[in-house]
């Protein structure tokens, strides 16, 4: 096939698309107020770790000479400015996204002021507000001595105009950060009926300021003795480049090595420059010039509130109508109350599918795991973790009870290192064996193995899943979990951690699929399979549910498949090489995501395999990374009643006209569009399990 017939498309505009989805959820007035608030919260969120990650590494790239660039990245500077056209479209429609939404809050009588539109008793609130709480908290740098490694990435600053009315002084400027983290960006502000002790439908109203304005209002409070009495601010932020320089010396520890490289990120070069668009010429030329930034920077003009991801965390006390309503998780069936998780395995596989499910089952099974006597040893891989994670206290309490617990934590999870080396020093403390990474290679892999003593044989049970173990991200996340006993799993299971220990030694896996080793060919050969089949004039197809669809040789194998009659449905998340539809090419082959109430994170793949279906479920997206670069998982479902259950899922996702979109379509983002009956399939699944 010639490489006009395989249209690729480029893996940072798909994902802009993707993030463009999540925008549509803001906008879409079926959702609640503040759901949609918090949407454009995820939205801003995905951006910034967007332009810290992949625009960083286009910056990077387009510094290097052409032959030099990977094959992977072919014209960094041209994706650059569409990344940049996109941004600024995408930016329009979020303004006013936030416009329309603060609007009909304020009907609701939810109002976010700013410091001119307050009271003077929620001026005094205010002051005080400031006194007590904020100051203390802020620590200005004079513009004159600014420099970016005096500035906080991911954090937004306020540029303030110092001015002494009545005399001939050139104007000052200084920075001031706002601190988001100690305190909340929102402060809930006194009614002025409360003061007068009116009762009735007040406790309806809701007054709220942003911490931004707070400081605004009280800027007299820092500056006056000065000698200032005229002050402007403007709100401005930065964003780094994120990525770290590896450091490969062999005479320093893993550990050693990440600290040091995480120390690098805090003085990276701006990527990223968002400014109010009411600053000052001559306080904009001068940031910029302290900054860094040039004109080959992303510089975005905006209004005066940035770093929208702290509306994920919008306060609507007593207003549960604007909010979704909380879905109960639900128990696993047939597991009765104060029945042993092992004795069920003993007799059948079993799957959690989270947040449908309670992720409180993998804790139930640690913490069993923990004191029961049979149980010697415990295994098990961490990527992310909750901030206060019972998985880690379930680890050290079976450390107490003197299992042999294994942990291999990844130190390299971008974004959360730090929390990483501080669990990995907690473990290491309680007597957890702690297995230390490689630099440039990631296990992203989720396993959990117990071996118990049974009849004085071991025997081993593993779970296997789509996700990370954090009992947080478990109640947003869709991810699913294998739990088995069946040895011929639970064995290899074990030889992915002698893997680790063995500095990823290749090894031999029959039933397994595990990257870097095997995981793109066994793939290939599963719809090499499909084409001779559909050849053969048997049925042939698959449904591949991924985060991520950029690799190469998969991509042009896919659209081989879909030539030769395989029919292929496709639930991917964000990014997408694929462009499905085109005549003669790719019209086998459908494209679906899903962006609605839960982030979909986990990975499906069924084949037809000539009527005897196979069915997996793993840890990789197929990307160059998943498959070439990290230690990842496909585990085979051999369960019926699991498979069937998994293929159900499938298809209600397949059937959903509500939130799901057509992918690399024109036009972009469109909504599948349906008869009756209205299927949402995160409800319909929901129902499913209850």
């Amino acid at each position: 096939m010639k490489a006009a017939e395989t249209p690729i498309v480029d893996r940072e505009i798909s994902w802009l698309e993707f993030n463009g989805r999540v925008l549509q959820e803001a906008a879409d007035e079926s959702n609640p107020l503040i759901e949609r608030l918090k949407f454009l919260g995820i939205f801003s969120s995905n951006l910034d770790e967007f332009y810290r990650v992949r625009v960083a590494t286009l910056n990077r790239m387009s510094d290097l000479k052409a032959d030099n660039a990977p094959i992977t990245i072919k014209n960094p500077k041209k994706i650059l400015k569409e990344i940049t056209r996109i941004d600024k479209k995408q930016q329009k429609e979020f303004s006013k996204i936030f416009n329309q939404i603060t609007d009909r809050l304020s009907a609701e009588g939810i109002h976010i002021l700013n410091e001119k539109q307050v009271s003077h008793l929620q001026g005094d609130y205010i002051r005080a507000y400031f006194n007590e709480n904020v100051r203390s908290q802020l620590f200005p740098i004079l513009l004159n001595n600014l420099k970016l490694s005096s500035l906080v990435d991911k954090s937004i600053y306020l540029a303030v105009l110092l001015r002494r009315s009545k005399q001939v002084v050139k104007d000052r400027f200084a920075v001031v950060r706002i601190p988001v983290g100690p305190l909340s960006r929102f402060v809930i502000l006194p009614n002025d009926s409360e003061k007068a002790g009116i009762r009735g439908d007040t406790y309806k109203k809701l007054n709220i300021i942003m911490l931004d304005d707070v400081i605004r209002y009280c800027l007299e409070e820092i500056f006056a003795v000065f000698g200032f009495d005229h002050f402007e601010a403007f709100t401005f932020k930065f964003t780094r480049d994120a990525e770290m320089d590896i450091d490969n010396d062999v005479s320093k520890s893993f550990l050693e090595i990440m600290i040091e490289s995480l120390k690098q990120r805090k003085t990276g070069a701006a990527v990223r420059f968002i400014y109010d668009k009411d600053m000052p010429d001559s306080m904009l030329k001068m940031l910029k010039e302290k900054l860094g930034i040039t004109p080959d920077d992303t510089i975005i003009m905006s209004g005066r509130y940035h770093n929208f991801k702290d509306f994920m965390s919008f306060p609507a006390p007593g207003r549960p109508d604007l909010q979704y309503k909380p879905l109960q998780p639900l128990r696993q069936k047939g597991l009765p109350k104060n029945t042993s998780i092992f004795s069920m395995l003993k007799h059948r596989d079993m799957m959690l599918h989270t947040p449908y499910q309670s992720f409180s089952f993998i804790i139930d099974l640690l913490r069993e795991a923990s004191i029961d006597p049979q149980v010697r040893a415990i295994k098990m891989t961490l990527y992310r973790v909750a901030r206060n994670s019972n998985v880690i206290n379930a680890l050290i309490n079976a450390s107490r009870n003197g299992k042999a617990v294994t942990v291999f934590m990844e130190l390299q999870a971008r974004f959360d290192e730090e929390a990483n080396i501080s669990w990995a020093e907690k473990l290491q403390e309680e007597g957890v064996k702690l297995i230390q990474g490689t630099p440039g290679f990631k296990v992203h892999s989720k396993l959990l193995l117990i071996r118990r003593k049974e009849d004085n044989t071991n025997v081993y049970y593993a779970n296997i899943g789509t996700g990370n173990f954090n009992e947080h991200t478990a109640s947003t996340y869709a991810d699913d979990s294998l739990l088995t006993c069946r040895q011929e799993i639970t064995q290899e299971v074990n030889n992915v951690f002698h893997l680790f220990e063995s500095k990823f030694t290749p090894l031999k896996f029959k039933h397994l699929v595990v990257s870097p080793f095997h995981m793109r060919d066994n793939f290939i050969k599963l719809l090499n399979s499909e084409i001779r089949n559909a050849k053969k004039g048997l049925d042939a197809w698959c449904i591949i549910k991924l985060n991520n669809l950029s690799d190469e040789r998969l991509v042009k194998k896919l659209y081989q498949a879909g030539r030769e009659g395989v029919k292929i449905n496709i639930i991917c998340r964000s990014t997408c090489a694929i462009v499905p539809g085109i005549p003669r090419v790719s019209d086998n082959i459908r494209i679906i995501s899903i962006v609605d109430r839960f982030l979909e994170h986990s990975r499906v793949l069924i084949f037809a395999n000539g009527g005897e279906e196979l069915y997996y479920i793993s840890s990789a997206d197929w990307m160059v990374r998943n498959l070439d670069a990290r230690i990842e998982v496909a585990c085979p479902v051999y369960d019926k009643d699991l498979q069937r259950e998994l293929k159900t899922m499938m298809m209600i996702q397949l059937k959903d006209n509500t939130k799901a979109r057509l992918v690399n379509h024109d036009p972009l983002n469109h909504y599948v569009s349906g008869k009756l009956p209205v299927v949402r399939s995160q409800v319909e699944i929901y129902k499913y399990f209850t």
